[in-house]
């Protein structure tokens, strides 16, 4: 019984991640060796956790040692071997969003924790999708986000150009390679025919796919047709008895491509390659070690290790990272437009909180997701044997709060705090302008001390220029009419305050100050505290509502306090 087990298990342990569906399948048949479903899953589950990313492992089973073997390269060798290159190769299309922003981080913390480079190339051979500055913008945001790239457009390298349209010519030669050793050939067929294809695949209820048909063409008739100049793409011509990989998140994988699939393109008619061809001949001639990218791409991963196989080359290490979902389960949009990191960086999101909610909902990570974690701690952190096949699903809800957690540590770290201080000082320029009447609110020390006193109660550096924090940088204009409205002791509450502020020592703090209000509000005969504070807060502030009374005045500071109560008398 237990080497019919093993022979079953063995089976079906090397078909992805997908143990448990394929157990309870194969369950009719376990029951005719007499075994139990419950064992075949208990050697799949074993045989998994042992062996993952093993080219040879001993797996220990029921008190027995089984040895399990496997053809590809072993995962934990390939971070070993060598240096680590890895790339974000984004399309040029509009503006970088959340979902490639993830796929570029975890490329750079991979790179970074392995000492290795992290790469920046522009797959813009889709010209018609092609957006002018859209591959600056993408940059960009990479660079203000924290992770910016060791070789790039802008930045060069020794292995450019980095940029897919300048590179034609190497992709010419490569389909020609293809074409000469017959893993590849020219297809003539029209457009009008491949639609007919489709609709006919359709009706039929079946999935459109090419039926090969240029494959067949005699060499005689190829020559003729191209001296014709008639109008071709290049085909790569796929081959039955795809061999199984070792994906870093999703396991052994294997699509057997040619089953369901026709011919691709490889070489579009205006001379551009199809990213089939493109990101494989790149990535080789790139020197990349380590292919993370999405999860669409896994059912691609074969087609592209027959190319691999084709062109004599040894294929990188590849990894599909889950996808990025709303909380809700749905699909992030480019419709929904808030999704674009440009989006964030104007509203006044950090970069660094940016970066640790998208990592926050995913795995991939030695501790347990936390908020708060910064760029050091993730790369320290990291561990890609951590990556889980789930989704991640975002909950931008909470975004502020992680937006709040990161300028606390901002406004605590002395060389960030200068910075802060200057993006400040440019906010309230833009926001208020000639509106200020006092230039010491664009002081540093009196903008360092506002910052500390609000610190962990704004999730935004822009929410200090709003309305309700107007009264920090222009003096309210309070009749003192209204005010006598809230006390008939006005003019008694304004020479009282003035006195305290006086005579105050060195000390002045929020604590020392609210202790002071409250010995001076018992000297009032008609006027209560809490109308005391309200007198003070519309006097100094021109508002209702806002910070205690005491941290008002101690964000103010004692000579803009004297400046606007003496207005009032």
């Amino acid at each position: 019984m237990g080497e019919n087990v093993k022979v079953i298990a063995s089976h079906l342990s090397s078909i992805s991640s997908c143990y448990v569906r394929f157990a309870v399948k194969f369950s009719k048949r376990a029951n005719h060796v007499n075994c139990k479903r419950e064992q075949i899953l208990g050697y799949i589950v074993v045989v998994h956790a042992q062996t993952r990313g093993n080219q040879t492992a001993a797996v220990t089973w029921n008190g027995r040692s089984h040895t399990k073997k496997y053809g590809l390269q072993s995962r934990q060798a390939s971070f070993e071997s060598g240096n680590v290159r890895v790339r974000f190769a984004p399309s040029p299309t509009g503006f970088l969003h959340l979902g490639g922003l993830r796929t570029a981080l975890y490329n750079f913390i991979f790179a970074k924790k392995h000492g290795g480079a992290f790469i920046l190339r522009m797959e813009d051979t889709d010209q018609s999708r092609f957006v002018p500055g859209a591959a600056d913008g993408i940059e960009d945001m990479l660079e203000w986000a924290g992770i910016p790239p060791d070789e790039s457009p802008r930045k060069g390298g020794d292995f450019g150009p980095y940029q897919q349209s300048q590179r034609l010519d190497v992709y010419s030669q490569a389909a020609q390679k293809l074409i000469d050793q017959g893993d590849a050939y020219h297809c003539f067929c029209t457009l009008q025919r491949l639609e007919l294809l489709k609709k006919e695949a359709l009706r039929s209820r079946q999935t459109p796919r090419y039926d090969n048909r240029c494959r067949h063409l005699r060499p005689d008739q190829v020559a003729e047709k191209l001296n014709r100049g008639q109008p071709h793409v290049v085909r790569f011509r796929l081959q039955e008895g795809v061999e199984h990989f070792n994906d870093m998140v999703f396991g052994w994988n294997r699509h057997e491509v040619a089953a369901v699939e026709g011919d691709p393109i490889i070489m579009k008619a205006d001379g551009f390659p199809t990213y089939h061809l493109a990101n494989v001949v790149d990535d080789h001639h790139m020197q990349i070690s380590h292919v993370l990218r999405g999860t669409e791409w896994l059912i691609s991963t074969s087609k592209h290790l027959l190319m691999y196989k084709a062109f004599g080359w040894t294929p990188p290490t590849f990894g599909h990272l889950p996808l990025l979902l709303n909380k809700d389960g749905s699909k992030l949009s480019k419709r929904q437009g808030d999704i674009f990191i440009e989006h964030f960086a104007e509203a006044g999101t950090l970069p660094e909180a940016l970066l640790d909610i998208i990592t926050n909902c995913g795995s991939g990570f030695a501790t347990d997701n936390h908020s708060g974690r910064k760029l050091d701690e993730m790369i320290s952190e990291f561990d890609a044997s951590r990556i889980t096949t789930h989704s991640a699903l975002l909950d931008l809800d909470k975004l502020p709060e992680f937006n709040r957690i990161h300028l606390m540590q901002r406004i605590n770290d002395e060389q960030k705090f200068v910075f802060l201080v200057k993006d400040l000082q440019g906010l309230i320029g833009q926001t208020y302008g000639t509106h200020v009447q006092e230039s010491d609110v664009l002081h540093s020390e009196y903008i360092k001390r506002i910052l500390r006193l609000r610190k962990g109660h704004i999730t935004r550096l822009q929410d200090l220029v709003t309305p309700a924090y107007s009264y920090l940088w222009m003096r309210p204009s309070v009749p003192l009419g209204q005010l006598e409205g809230v006390s008939s002791e006005a003019h008694t509450i304004l020479t009282l305050v003035l006195e305290f502020i006086e005579k105050q020592g060195k000390e002045f703090t929020p604590e020392y100050v609210s202790l002071e209000l409250k010995t001076l509000s018992k000297k009032m005969k008609a006027t209560k505290y809490s109308d005391v504070m309200k007198f003070l807060r519309l006097a100094l502030s021109g508002q209702q509502q806002g910070p205690s009374v005491a941290e008002m005045m101690v964000s103010l500071g004692p000579n803009e306090i004297s400046n606007r109560l003496q207005r009032l008398l």
